[in-house]
């Protein structure tokens, strides 16, 4: 175990410079150990979890959970939430609508729990008491409507001609009133679906000798305990023999049949059917005086339903927390360890103080800060803004303790970048007021609990929508591009001059670029609006796009090149920075750095206006240029041009690659021999012979030997620790990773050419192919007609297609670009994230 010391000895100038450094890079996060008296423990532990700035580790590891101190405890707290969810199905059954909580409890002390947990019995006896006393009035009652159906419908077996069998004009009167008196009968009701098999089954053991009439009730029952539709049947089975009445009956307790006593004389069934009507009626009040007393005590107790839950909730985890404690020697103190961020020191200090004065404990709780080796986890505080732009990058992996966090950066280069794809300044403002809208009412739609992924997808990234309508506005705007139409708002400064005739005769005209009737002037912003008539629009914004997308990317690239060295400088590892980053940047500079600037030098060199070798004829391409300076190759120039845009600039070009070759080796091979060299200086520093001790007895640890691995040399995901022919491998590894990538990675920001141009021709076929149908169409009639509908369609596509099918599309690509080609410049991603014991995030969880 590592040294102790208390929180307030921590040197104030790294804290205060890592609370400076928050928005950079993670919180820096130390382990502490807590000792807390066991009766202050539970109040303590519950001060924590309200300010949920603590995560606990497992002390008990190697205990089973059935064998912990607290799992009595827990137990208890089990019970209480299975009452609670039986009363809660109680209330739910009749339909009471239970309100949420608006003001959260605090987790109740010892003393309440016990009230708490009596309160909870005696409501749970109470509804029991209430529902089987329900059931028991509703099965009365269901048997009196049975018996009351029964005296009903066998009215009429009794009457029908053919009880007996035997035609009138075979037996007189008195015959058959004697054949009557010798038959048997049985009356009672049967499920409807079980009929069928009941009717046979009374044929089998009779052989025939049975005559049944049956009956359908109209009105379904009510099952008395799950409240069920029932749709039952009336019958009267006819037999002759006391022996055939045993069989019948116990068929009908196979079948579930309900019997019921039937007098076979009219005058005595009316009597009965008299006294059945006057028990149903007093049946009836005294069911519905014990609903309305049910219906009372629900309302009363789903007052109380989630105010108890979320107690029971906190009760349990505070004891599930107590269990991760480990108890001293003498069993008179509580020993818990947990990560802990630097700023919330002096909070977790005051929560255990308050968590001991609750209790008026005389012995304070500790709070010992503790050097560690082990790496700590991750967390970066967000607010509603950065959060969704944080859980992009976590997505991909949780960040290292304390390297850059490229959430800060992405805010502005993810929306950017999709903005460069989506590029429509009225897509972006249907985006733009979709996510408004959810931003505007977010304290409305949040308060609103749904399972609706898709939605809450989208809610939880409503600023980063917002932003992405704001940058695609922006870049709609630059583009010159409403809905696939252009905006002449400063006027075109495309001037023709041509007479009429000349105007008129021919379908296109070509300006002359160098003609002194072009003019000076250029467009305030954007393009200009005459390329929308333009035949060789897309081959212009081809190229104009295609250059623009490999400008940021390198850009891009370069940013995410630069950041590893604030990696390096803030852990120490500023050697690296040299052997690392420097010919990793020189690569990239040299290289497609400067392809980017021989296309701004060919932008101003050539023009329209200058002659041979700068006339744009002359002016070479910059790819081709630039696979000839990678290969050493030449390319013949016309005739009257240049080969070379500049001065010297084979001699220039031939020294770029020659020296990112040779930054090549560097990058191979520089790491590896340092850690090399830094292994024998230690081996012989560790070797001495002025031990006086021999190394046999153990010597204090310093300070520097205790710091985290986070802000060692080796540390921070690195192999330096691995044998030397694991490091050369991996650094081989990583140097073809990089030289390859600069390469497939430039390429790749190739997309966001292909994107923008496929968005804005899907919106110009779009309008052309579907509104303009209706904008074309004539007649007084037939137009409006027309316009609605392929309005209507054209709005179906516009927000299907093109704003979520692309928008979709673009967003991944974005994601990709940031992912791939900018993090994996300098973010490793290896850490784990800081979850923290906290009231707030366990009762959000719950709820979904």
């Amino acid at each position: 175990m590592a040294s102790r010391g208390n929180y307030s000895q921590i040197p104030t100038s790294e804290s205060l410079s890592s609370r400076m450094g928050t928005l950079f890079r993670s919180e820096e996060i130390t382990l502490c150990q807590m000792f807390i008296q066991p009766e202050a423990a539970y109040s303590s532990v519950s001060e924590l979890g309200e300010i949920g700035a603590v995560q606990f580790r497992d002390l008990n590891g190697d205990v089973n959970a059935f064998q912990r101190k607290f799992v009595g405890e827990v137990r208890r707290c089990d019970e209480m939430q299975r009452k609670i969810r039986y009363v809660e199905s109680e209330v739910k059954k009749d339909g009471v609508k239970i309100k949420d909580c608006e003001d959260i409890p605090r987790a109740p002390n010892p003393r309440e729990i016990i009230d708490l947990e009596a309160h909870l019995e005696k409501t749970e006896n109470e509804m029991m008491e209430l529902s089987q006393n329900a059931v028991n009035l509703k099965t009365n009652y269901l048997e009196l409507v049975e018996l009351r159906h029964v005296l009903e419908k066998t009215q009429g077996f009794f009457y029908e001609e053919d009880v007996l069998g035997v035609g009138n004009s075979l037996m007189t009167q008195e015959e058959a009133g004697q054949a009557r008196g010798r038959l048997g009968f049985v009356a009672g009701t049967i499920r409807r679906e079980r009929l069928p098999g009941f009717e046979r089954m009374l044929w089998r053991i009779s052989r025939g000798n049975v005559f049944v009439r049956q009956a359908e009730l109209d009105d379904p029952l009510e099952d008395p305990e799950t409240g069920n539709e029932l749709y039952k049947t009336v019958f009267c089975a006819f037999f002759q023999g006391e022996q055939l009445k045993n069989r019948i009956k116990k068929v009908c307790t196979g079948f579930h049949a309900s019997l019921y006593p039937c007098p076979s004389e009219a005058k005595e069934r009316d009597e009965m059917l008299k006294g059945v009507l006057t028990r149903l009626e007093d049946l009836n009040m005294v069911l519905n005086q014990t609903q309305d007393h049910r219906c009372r005590v629900l309302n009363n107790v789903a007052k109380d339903i989630p105010r108890w839950a979320i107690m029971v909730k906190k009760m349990k985890a505070i004891y599930h927390t107590m269990n991760l404690f480990n108890m001293d020697v003498t069993k008179k103190c509580l020993i818990g360890e947990c990560w802990v961020p630097v700023p919330d020191l002096p909070k977790v200090q005051k929560a255990l103080t308050d968590g001991s004065a609750a209790v008026g404990s005389a012995i304070p709780s500790f709070l010992n800060v503790i050097e560690t080796r082990e790496n700590p986890p991750t967390f970066n505080r967000t607010n509603k803004f950065s959060r969704g732009f944080q859980n992009l990058i976590d997505a991909y992996g949780i960040a290292s303790y304390q390297e850059v966090n490229p959430a800060l950066y992405t805010i502005i280069t993810f929306p950017f970048l999709f903005g460069i794809m989506f590029g429509d300044l009225g897509h972006g403002l249907i985006m733009f007021l979709f996510a408004f809208w959810m931003v505007s009412g977010e304290k409305k739609l949040g308060a609103k609990k749904t399972n609706n992924e898709i939605w809450n997808i989208f809610f939880g990234g409503r600023y980063i929508i917002l932003l992405m309508g704001i940058f695609s506005m922006y870049t709609g705007f630059t583009y010159n591009d409403l809905f696939s139409k252009s905006m002449n708002i400063f006027g075109s400064k495309w001037k023709v001059n041509y007479n009429a005739s000349t105007i008129m005769d021919n379908p296109t005209l070509q300006l002359n670029p160098s003609s002194d009737d072009l003019g000076t002037e250029i467009y305030e912003w954007g393009l200009d609006p005459v390329w929308q008539l333009g035949t060789n629009k897309i081959i212009f914004l081809n190229s104009y796009k295609m250059k623009l997308s490999i400008i940021f990317g390198v850009i891009h690239m370069i940013f995410g090149v630069v950041m590893s060295t604030i990696n390096h400088n803030f852990f120490r590892r500023r050697v690296y920075i040299f052997l690392e980053f420097l010919p990793q940047i020189i690569f990239l500079v040299l290289l497609f750095a400067y392809m980017v600037f021989m296309m701004f030098f060919k932008w101003i060199t050539y023009s329209p206006k200058l002659e041979q070798p700068y006339s744009p004829g002359c002016a070479p391409s910059v790819l081709i240029m630039f696979i000839n300076m990678m290969l050493f190759k030449k390319t013949p120039p016309l005739a009257g041009c240049d080969e070379y845009m500049y001065p010297h600039q084979d001699l220039i070009q031939k020294s770029f690659v020659f020296i990112s070759l040779l930054c090549i080796p560097w990058m191979l091979l520089g790491k590896p021999f340092y850690i090399m060299c830094t292994r024998k200086k230690t081996n012989k520093v560790a070797g001495h012979n002025g031990d006086v001790n021999q190394g046999m007895e153990m010597t204090p640890e310093t300070p520097d030997q205790l710091a985290p691995t986070a802000h060692s040399e080796s540390g921070h995901g690195g192999h330096d620790d691995e044998p030397m022919s694991e490091i050369f491998i991996h650094q081989g590894i990583h140097t073809i990773e990089y030289v390859l990538s600069t390469v497939s990675h430039t390429a790749s920001y190739l997309r966001l050419w292909a994107l923008s141009l496929a968005h804005a021709q899907l919106s110009e076929v779009l309008w052309n192919m579907v509104l303009a149908l209706g904008l074309k169409s004539t007649g007084p009639i037939k137009a409006p007609i027309m316009i609605y509908i392929m309005f209507a369609f054209w709005a179906l596509f516009t927000l299907a297609i093109l704003v979520m099918m692309e928008g979709l599309s673009a967003f991944l690509h974005t994601l990709r670009l940031h992912w791939v080609e900018f993090m994996s410049k300098f973010y490793e991603g290896l850490g784990y994230p800081f979850q923290p014991f906290s009231f707030k995030i366990i009762l959000d969880e719950t709820e979904d």
